[in-house]
This record gives structure tokens, C-alpha cells and sequence, in this order.
């Protein structure tokens, strides 16, 4: 059988246009052509690393080293674990070797927009590093220990939240997964990592998404793609029938280049057809999404023995002479990679952590690189000019025909203004991605992504003050309950103790039986001779 039978038979290779209709989304220019014009560079050693450990309420953090230690590259330096509920934890490793400088709380470049405690690393540009230890061919491994091995290599969503990805392996319990989605949609302007990474490693990914399809035992394995990045499209093509050998193929798919087809609700729905419900987990509909860049980090830390240390990230702008993609290792500072592309002072104005649309502005040049770091733009005034002024909004519903969620932007922003938390929730305020569409299309400038944003704290206040009054009121009721109880328990003590003092006391007053035997045969003798006498003293009165 021929090679494209064989691929044919298998569904390897074969690459599918989604028609589905999508809804909502714009078209921005993209402003990616400038980072791509070359091939993902490594940077230098920087002589400084800052590297994140986590915030500080965000869960329990054990330090491995102490001030003054000599690290090696892949060393654990620390282990956090994330509050939220099912989470484990996630290690820290050392990027490069040098000496532990500082402890404390840095600005890191991530959408957080708040400062972290940070391990603060003076490489000494050696280099040196522990032995990787790669494990044996992952097919052979049970999914269990995939899982462990990925949680150990310290990944996490390398395009999103953060989220530990062995926690999201494991979410399934026992069960299956039915989809596992690769999300290459890189639809937000600006940032072109996971395309340069597609295109110079696609082998890596394609093998990287196996090992995630195996650990999570998904059914189908998908890699999603917009159909404008002909170069990754290509080589994922090549390294799908590269791959045959896989026991189980990847399927690629393409969908239409509309922003923001990479968002995750909207992309399931777009692949899959299943919309998820408010509330709802992908998990909770047997699907299961990870970013490209995940992909590439289990491929090195299952087949090479790596953790995670660096991440490919996008450089852009046009206050840079040379936009590119570098491999930064974790810590890095910003205006280290922005001094390697070439940065004009007099340009730039501001940085961006993230696109244009979704990105927050970047605290400090001095912010380190985290893992889930995607882009930095070294934005000019040209490119982001100052907002115009808002004006009233003229109801022309641009918002509401580009909002992927099918939200009426206009009713939620008068909610807002009016602090109706009870109508905000019931028009799905929470369904909100702010993926800043509706900003885009406003003719009036109104800032809906910032009014919204400030709703949801409005919201999570408003639910916040409900949880603790619902705490305090069950609090007040188990009193009033313990209260009552107290008092019923006194009230019977004390009747129980007044019935009992009755039944001692008319146990006191009645006679002994041998007491009430004497005393009836006395009275009958005093009754007996009182009818005697009576008798007696009748008979002498008839005898008168």
C-alpha cells in the first residue's frame, strides 16, 4: 500500500476547513509579518535572572535553596501549591547556574498585573547543568506516570491562565477524554510565537500533542489552526506524515482567521460543535485544550529529560528595529530582550505584555519573563495613540454583531453604569471573554472592556459580601439553635427535677405497710366500741 493510502486509511495528514459559521469576531490587521521575517533566536545569558515563583495568596510556597546557594541548570528551586481546589504542585527550576542573590517580590511580565515573590539568580554564564535523565519510549509508560512526569517537569498553559497541566490531564479521573484540542489559533495581533514555533518545530509538537492525547487517554486529538499561516500549516502537514508510526493520529483543522477564533469556549464550539454552558468546564463536556507551546514543553521534558525553563516569546513593535522570536529563558528581563531587538528610545512610549486587544500594559521594563509570557511590544506612539475622548453611545449595535459570546454590549453597559448587579448576571456578564472586540467597532470610544472589567469586581464584591452574610447568618442561627437548645435542656432538667421531688415527697407521706396495718386494727376497735355504745344507749332510752 502507498504512503497516501496508508495516511488515507488512518486520517493522518488530511486537513479539514471548518464551515461552521462563527459568531461575532473582527478582522484587525494582524501586524505579524515583522516578527517572522527570521527564525526563533536563543538569547545570550543574561547576567540576572528574576525568576517567578507565584503570588503569594495564590498557595503555599516551599523554598529549596536559601540566599547565597550555587544552583545548576534544571535544579528545583522551589515548589508551590496552587490554592485553588484539585490543584498540586508545581515545581520551579533553575534556568542557568549561578548564585542565589535575593528572595522577594518583583514585578513579573504576565496578565496578573502584580508583583510576585521571585528568586533572584547572578549566572556565572556556565551553563552548568544536572544530567537530564529522559525517560524510557513514552507509548510504554502508563498514563499515570506521564502525568507525574509532566507535573515534576513543571509545565504549565503555556497560552493562557497558568493552569498546571497535569492537573488538566488528570481532571477526567478514570474516564476518557473524548477531544484533546491543540489550540494554534494565534489570532491576537502582534504575537506570533506559536506560528514561528509550528514552523521550525512542528516534529516536536506533533509528538508533544501524542504524549498529551496518551496522558489524558483523549479520543481524538485535534490541532486547530487559522487557515492564514500557510508556512505552520505546511509543516504540520510534513510532520503529520512524518509521524505515521503514531499509534494514534493527530487530525488538523482548519478554521477561519477571525479574532478571536483562539479563544477557548469559541474555538470547542467551532471544532467540535459542543458550546459550553455558563459555568460549565471544558472537562465537564469530555474536551480537553492545550496551547502549542505546552505541547512543545512536554515533548522536552518526555522524550529529552527537561523541565520547563524558557519559552519561545514574540518581540514586537515598532519602537524595535528588529522584531523577532527569541527562546527566553524564565526570568529574564523585558528591557533585556528589548535591548537584543534594538530598541529607539524616542519611539517608544510604552511596553505591552500580550496583543494589542487582550495585553496589559507592561509595569516596568525590569518585569520578568514568566512561562506564560507570549509577547512583549515596545508600542509606539504611532502604533497605540492616546484614547480619544468618550462619547455618549448612539445605539448602533456595532458591539453587539462582533461579540463572540452574543452579548448586548449596550444593556450591560447601561447595567453597569446603574451598579444593577442582579441584571448584569442575568444578561451573562460573566460570559464576557474580554477579548476587546466591542472596543474595537465602538464609534463612540466607550471603553466596555474596562466598564465590564470594573462590573466583575462589582460582582465578585457583591457575591463576596453574600458568602460572608450567609456565613454570619448560619453562624447567628446555629447560636439562636444552641440557645433554644440550652433552655430546653434546662426547662426538662429542672421539670424532671420537680416531678421527681413530688414523687419523693408523696413517697414521704405515705405510711409503711406495717404502720398502716397497726392503725387499721386500732380505729376498728375505736369504731366497734363507739357502735357499742350507741347500741347501749338506745336500748336505755326505750327501757324510760
Amino acid at each position: 500500500m502507498s504512503l497516501l493510502k496508508q495516511l488515507a486509511s488512518r486520517g493522518f495528514g488530511r486537513d479539514r476547513v471548518f464551515a461552521r459559521r462563527t459568531v461575532g469576531g473582527i478582522q484587525p490587521l494582524p501586524f505579524k509579518e515583522h516578527s517572522l521575517r527570521s527564525q526563533i533566536m536563543a538569547t545570550p545569558i543574561p547576567p540576572q535572572l528574576t525568576i517567578p515563583i507565584g503570588v503569594n495568596d495564590s498557595g503555599a510556597i516551599t523554598l529549596l535553596v536559601s540566599i547565597g546557594d550555587q544552583v545548576l541548570k534544571y535544579q528545583k528551586l522551589a515548589v508551590i501549591s496552587i490554592a485553588e481546589k484539585g490543584c498540586s504542585e508545581v515545581p520551579v527550576h533553575a534556568a542557568t547556574s549561578g548564585v542565589i542573590t535575593s528572595i522577594e517580590d518583583s514585578i513579573v511580565a504576565d496578565h496578573l498585573e502584580q508583583k510576585q515573590l521571585c528568586i533572584s539568580l547572578a549566572t556565572d554564564g556556565l551553563d552548568e547543568a544536572l544530567q537530564p535523565d529522559p525517560p524510557p519510549n513514552y507509548s510504554q509508560l502508563p498514563n499515570a506516570d506521564l502525568v507525574s512526569l509532566i507535573r515534576d517537569a513543571g509545565i504549565i498553559g503555556m497560552g493562557g491562565a497558568g493552569f498546571p497541566t497535569a492537573d488538566k490531564l488528570s481532571g477526567f479521573g478514570e474516564s476518557a477524554a473524548e477531544f484533546l484540542i491543540i489550540n494554534a489559533a494565534e489570532c491576537e495581533p502582534y504575537i506570533t510565537a506559536d506560528e514561528a514555533l509550528l514552523r521550525e518545530r512542528a516534529n516536536k509538537v506533533v509528538l508533544g500533542a501524542d504524549i498529551l492525547r496518551k496522558a489524558c487517554a483523549a479520543q481524538r486529538c485535534i490541532i486547530a489552526i487559522e487557515d492564514s499561516k500557510p508556512d505552520a500549516i505546511a509543516a504540520l502537514k510534513q510532520a503529520l506524515l512524518e509521524q505515521i508510526n503514531l499509534e494514534q493520529g493527530c487530525e488538523l483543522v482548519l478554521i477561519p482567521s477571525k479574532y478571536p477564533a483562539g479563544s477557548e469556549r469559541q474555538l470547542i464550539q467551532c471544532v467540535t460543535g459542543i458550546e459550553i454552558a455558563t459555568g460549565q468546564h471544558p472537562t465537564e463536556n469530555g474536551v480537553i485544550m492545550h496551547n502549542v507551546g505546552t505541547a512543545n514543553a512536554c515533548y522536552e521534558a518526555i522524550i529529552e529529560g527537561k523541565p520547563c525553563i524558557s519559552r519561545v516569546t514574540t518581540l514586537s513593535g515598532q519602537a524595535l528595529k528588529t522584531p523577532k522570536n527569541f527562546e527566553v529563558l524564565i526570568g529574564t528581563a523585558a528591557d533585556f530582550l528589548f535591548e537584543l531587538c534594538g530598541i529607539e528610545a524616542n519611539k517608544s512610549q510604552n511596553g505591552i505584555v500580550g496583543g494589542s486587544l487582550m495585553g496589559s500594559r507592561l509595569e516596568s521594563n525590569k518585569a520578568a519573563i514568566c512561562k506564560t509570557t507570549n509577547c512583549l511590544i515596545a508600542a509606539s506612539e504611532n502604533e497605540f495613540p492616546t484614547p480619544k475622548a468618550e462619547q455618549a453611545c448612539i445605539r448602533c449595535g456595532f458591539c453587539a454583531d462582533v461579540c463572540p459570546s452574543r452579548l448586548l454590549p449596550q444593556q450591560l453597559l447601561a447595567f453597569s453604569k446603574s451598579s444593577n448587579t442582579t441584571q448584569l448576571l442575568e444578561h451573562g456578564l460573566l460570559d464576557c471573554i474580554e477579548c476587546g472586540a466591542c472596543d474595537y467597532v465602538c464609534p463612540s470610544h466607550i471603553p466596555l472592556v474596562s466598564i465590564y472589567k470594573k462590573s466583575k469586581e462589582l460582582v465578585e464584591t457583591r457575591n463576596q459580601s453574600l458568602e460572608h452574610s450567609n456565613y454570619w447568618q448560619q453562624r447567628f442561627q446555629f447560636r439562636q439553635y444552641r440557645s433554644k437548645k440550652e433552655k430546653d435542656q434546662a426547662l426538662s432538667k429542672k421539670a424532671d427535677a420537680s416531678t421527681h421531688s413530688a414523687q419523693v415527697t408523696k413517697q414521704a407521706a405515705k405510711p409503711q405497710k406495717g404502720e398502716a396495718d397497726f392503725i387499721s386494727k386500732e380505729q376498728a376497735s375505736r369504731d366497734i366500741a363507739a357502735a357499742v355504745a350507741r347500741v347501749k344507749a338506745r336500748r336505755e332510752e326505750k327501757k324510760k
